[in-house]
């Protein structure tokens, strides 16, 4: 199971919040689907993504 990172999500460096990303994909794989631990996993992971697409979007209306 990946560390938790030493602050939240939306403070992490985009550095920080891929290798987070990478660490949590790599658990899933690596974890029996049916282990309880799936769910919290995936939940952490989906808070990844979301802050990863919200940068995005905040990167892409940033340049006009």
């Amino acid at each position: 199971m990946p560390a938790e990172p030493s602050h939240p999500v939306h403070a992490l460096t985009t550095y920080e919040i891929s290798r987070y990303r990478r660490e949590l994909e790599r658990a899933i794989k690596g974890i029996s689907p049916d282990a309880p631990v799936q769910a919290d996993l995936k939940r952490k992971l989906d808070e990844v993504l979301a802050e990863q697409a919200e940068r995005a979007r905040i990167a892409a209306h940033a340049h006009p």
